[in-house]
């Protein structure tokens, strides 16, 4: 599809990730035919205050690219400041997010809680359309909660300020991350607007990016949770909507060395000893879904160095040989 001139191939992007969908995580699912990815969520007011990780953030590679630079705040002046300072990073797409549910980010008037002020999420999109030369879209939930499921009027309300597109996370700020997407919400918000709608929730399969598609209508997908550990879910699902070929799960060798690729990627970004404290998380999310995992998980929150990483992926490996036959 294209999205605001820019070609996307491809049937599904890397949705935002606050410590999940950092550079080494975008340029890997990239390379296995995410159609665009976007940058971990970063505050405006830090952005315009100098704050040095802010600025780091809003940093990328071409092997990211078609990238969406993500802020959010509450201050229509303070994101059009920051979003104009995004701008000069070169991203395709400002996104501003109006969908994050952590406490940090909409306890102080971000992120979901500016579904609770339609007018005030239409009034940021408006500032920081005007501020920027580059398409900008705005990411939201379903709504605050049960009470308040508004998202086609939000939607709505983006568009009319001047948004180019919109992703929609199908659950409440309420509900956050447990019961099942409402799909019904995404088929709303796509029958109130004219401009692109994204569905995202709940895309852990080929299957269910099929599903999104086809009740929704929506025009692309976004895969978050789903994609943790997980990278090569792009392009099994491109496969399955392209033709129906369903690619399998890699063997356990192949997910270690993407493992060990990641590992070496995010350490000569970071340095090594900061690298493997994020990489803890991420070993545990390439443990996942096969059998004998669960004894080297705890070993994943003691990852110091780069080879206990190898040591790590080498034990898996022997294990899945010796006892399976892999």
């Amino acid at each position: 599809m294209k999205l605001c001139g820019i070609q996307l191939d491809g049937y599904a992007s890397l949705a935002p990730m606050a410590g999940g969908a950092d550079n080494s995580m975008r340029a890997l699912c990239r390379g296995y035919g995410a159609s665009m990815t976007t940058s971990e969520l970063v505050s405006a007011k830090g952005i315009v205050l100098g704050d040095r990780k802010s600025d780091r953030l809003l940093s990328f590679g071409q092997d990211e690219t078609p990238v969406a630079l993500q802020i959010f705040g509450c201050e229509p002046e303070i994101m059009a400041e920051a979003a104009k300072h995004a701008e000069q990073k070169g991203p395709q797409f400002i996104d501003i997010n109006m969908g994050c549910p952590a406490p940090k980010v909409a306890g102080n008037g971000g992120g979901s809680s500016l579904m609770r002020d339609p007018d005030l999420a239409a009034r940021i999109t408006e500032a920081v359309v005007k501020a920027v030369s580059l398409p900008v879209t705005v990411k939201i939930r379903s709504g605050w909660d049960a009470d308040s499921v508004n998202a086609p009027v939000v939607a709505k309300k983006c568009e009319d300020a001047g948004a180019s597109a919109v992703t929609v996370h199908a659950r409440t700020r309420a509900q956050m991350y447990a019961p099942p997407a409402d799909l019904s919400v995404i088929k709303a918000v796509k029958q109130a607007v004219k401009i692109p709608v994204i569905g995202n929730g709940d895309i852990f399969t080929p299957a269910d990016a099929a599903k999104m598609y086809e009740e929704t209508g929506c025009d692309h997908v976004m895969i978050g949770r789903g994609a943790l550990g997980r990278p090569w879910i792009f392009m099994q699902v491109n496969a399955w909507l392209s033709n129906g070929e369903h690619l399998p799960e890699p063997p356990v060798a192949e997910r270690m060395r993407v493992m060990i690729r990641q590992a070496q990627m995010m350490a000569s970004a970071l340095g090594e000893r900061p690298a493997m404290v994020q990489m803890r998380k991420h070993a545990g999310w390439y443990l996942r879904g096969f059998r004998g995992a669960a004894n080297f998980r705890r070993e994943c929150g003691s990852l110091e160095s780069l080879d206990d990483v190898l040591r790590l992926a080498a034990a898996v490996i022997e294990m899945q040989n010796s006892q399976f036959g892999e």
